[in-house]
């Protein structure tokens, strides 16, 4: 039984504003089991998934495991693995691709570059290059986190795959489990909950077409959570779905109340305030969490905001 998925749907709570946060996504392979904190927890070694950790903090790069759908037996080190770097800030998004047999390369990156939208140390360190394929989908599967992630996004991954859809990865840990099945995808980085095989396809359909599915989506990881619902409260009240239309210019504010400028590619402005509230009544934020009121993103107000040359003379 999924109790904490189970709860979370059943009390309808609202995805708007969950996404994990992450300007820059960076990707490895680890193929095998993993643990509850995978970095240290799997077949990696766990001293270089350590360095890791502490050469990615405070940077803006969140660090995942990834691996193919399907069986996960232990089968050694692979020979050569895949690792993946994106950029999801509106007008820097870029995703590349590498291939390794040296894992401990990725110390030797750039990380505030990285966080920051440069991927030249991506591509001179691991000889990366522009992804080029379709969108990438990451499936968050892993049960020593949250068992929901295993009982419902495993299948999820593996029918994805089964029905040759590429681009599909288990992933190690996206947050929310309580919205399982979770994913991520890439390179836009919008996150979505409670998926289903033919909602994904529809999202992955989107992205080939520069366009963003907002059911069920959590919100875009580049920004933190009142930024992420303020942008997708705009795409509802302005009916803008492109891709590259808007941008989060500026977040005012501390808990529980904000007030963040959304931007529009043709010059418009939003003013959201979003207010954090608790979700009641009390639910697990995960499988053997303690019962507690998770942290919600609620849109109070959306108001377009005029035009600059609209606002007539100033004082004279």
């Amino acid at each position: 039984m999924s109790i904490c998925t189970t709860a979370s749907r059943d009390l309808d709570e609202p995805l708007i504003g969950t996404a994990a946060t992450a300007r820059t996504w960076l990707l490895l392979e680890q193929p095998g089991p993993w643990g509850a904190k995978a970095l240290t927890s799997s077949h990696l070694d766990p001293e270089l998934g350590r360095a890791l950790e502490a050469a990615a903090h405070g940077t803006g790069v969140r660090i995942a495991l990834i691996r193919r759908p399907g069986r996960h037996a232990d089968c050694g080190a692979p020979a050569a693995r895949r690792v993946y770097a994106a950029h999801t800030v509106p007008g820097t998004i870029w995703l590349h691709s590498a291939t390794t047999a040296e894992p401990e390369r990725l110390l030797d990156l750039d990380f505030p570059a990285l966080g920051m939208g440069d991927p030249h140390t991506f591509d001179t360190t691991l000889r990366g290059q522009p992804h080029t394929g379709d969108p990438l989908a990451f499936v968050c599967t892993n049960g020593k986190r949250d068992r929901c992630c295993a009982l419902l996004g495993r299948p999820l991954a593996a029918e994805l795959s089964s029905s040759g859809v590429d681009g599909v990865w288990e992933v190690t840990h996206l947050g929310g489990h309580r919205f399982a099945p979770t994913l991520l995808v890439l390179p836009f980085g919008y996150a979505y909950g409670r998926a289903q095989a033919p909602h994904v396809k529809e999202v992955l359909q989107g992205v080939r077409e520069g366009r963003v599915v907002t059911e069920g989506c959590r919100g875009r990881s580049a920004w933190e959570r009142p930024a992420q619902a303020a942008e997708l409260a705009v795409r509802a009240s302005a009916h803008e779905y492109a891709a590259d239309a808007l941008n989060v210019v500026r977040t005012r504010g501390a808990a529980p109340r904000w007030e963040v400028t959304v931007a529009h590619a043709d010059g418009r402005l939003w003013r959201v305030v979003v207010a954090q509230g608790a979700s009641l009544p009390p639910r697990p934020e995960s499988c053997g969490s303690a019962v507690g009121s998770p942290a919600r993103m609620d849109v109070v107000s959306v108001r377009e905001m005029p035009a600059p040359d609209a606002a007539g003379p100033g004082p004279r």
